[in-house]
């Protein structure tokens, strides 16, 4: 049973860890170690209800998935520290959904179910992999453009921009901000145009913005 239990541990950190090197791999604020580190944890606490119910089954009446249970609820404290809003739109759903998803992997090892915890494995690496790609896709057919601008490096400048863009009616999907020196920073914008607008209509009107040029060369 020791030499089982190791081993449930060991696998429950592989799963864990590829799960979370993904989200590592995305820069997102739960990453490789944290996932592990949930999902081994899971299985040592799943192992241990086992444990106990075994070596105390004949003495009084336990349910071995009592512990388990308190994982599941509890995880969702890590999870909502994974959950931003930056004024337009929620971030880190997908890393709190993985987080959550990692403690049942771990779950499921540490109960030696073996096949549910691979099977889920595999589907939440195609979830967050490979259909992150297709909504790639999704997102370039109905409509969304990625803009590049060079914003000035002053308080408050990005927030302009995007009121700017809200005027429209113009949905922010995603902003990503790169340093480029003191004075400007890279600042590219994932937009969901309405029907009625163009791409080149709302760059012309950020180009009458003080302080914003468009990165051209993107």
């Amino acid at each position: 049973m020791a030499w089982e239990a190791i081993l449930r541990l060991f696998l429950a950190m592989i799963m864990g860890g590829l799960i979370g090197l993904e989200r590592e791999i995305v820069n997102r604020p739960a990453g490789f170690r944290t996932h592990t580190l949930v999902c081994m944890g899971s299985a040592l606490v799943m192992t241990t209800s086992e444990y106990i119910f075994q070596s105390n089954y004949d003495l009084v009446n336990l349910d071995p998935a009592r512990l388990g249970a308190q994982v599941i609820s509890g995880i969702g404290f890590l999870g909502a520290g994974t959950i931003m809003n930056d004024g337009h739109r929620v971030r880190g759903l997908t890393t709190a959904a993985s987080l959550w998803v990692v403690a049942c992997i771990g779950l499921a090892v540490g109960a030696g179910f073996y096949e549910g915890a691979i099977a889920g494995f595999i589907m939440s690496y195609i979830t967050l992999i490979f259909l992150k790609k297709l909504e790639k896709i999704f997102e370039k057919r109905v409509g969304n453009i990625e803009i590049s601008l060079f914003i000035r490096n002053v308080p408050g400048q990005i927030a302009k921009v995007a009121d700017v863009i809200g005027r429209f009616k113009i949905q922010i999907r995603d902003i990503r901000i790169q340093e480029q020196d003191e004075d400007y920073i890279n600042v590219k914008f994932l937009l969901s145009l309405p029907p009625t607008m163009t791409k080149e209509s709302i760059i012309a009107e950020l180009e009458r913005m003080e302080g914003v040029k468009i990165d051209r060369e993107d």
